[in-house]
């Protein structure tokens, strides 16, 4: 067994468990993202709005994928951004 084969076999407890937080608490872990997304964004004055919604918005699409990572299918359509 390789060195990769090794970290995988020890590291997919972790995953599972990351999955299983993402799928119960995906609403709260959200809610944190747009809160420090939008405090970021007032000390910096909206100097680097764009740059702070393309993160959040890729922040939730990995909590998506590991959400439903599970579900045998692929996570839902992301939603439109709120403008």
């Amino acid at each position: 067994m390789g060195l990769m084969d090794t970290l995988k076999a020890k590291l997919a407890p972790a995953k599972e468990k990351v999955s299983d937080l993402a799928q119960q608490h995906g609403g709260k872990i959200e809610q944190g993202l747009e809160k420090a997304a939008h405090a970021v964004d007032a000390r910096t004055k909206g100097k680097y709005s764009d740059k702070i919604h393309t993160g959040t918005d890729k922040a939730k699409e990995a909590l998506d994928r590991l959400a439903h990572k599970d579900d045998g299918g692929t996570p839902p359509p992301p939603a439109p951004p709120a403008s």
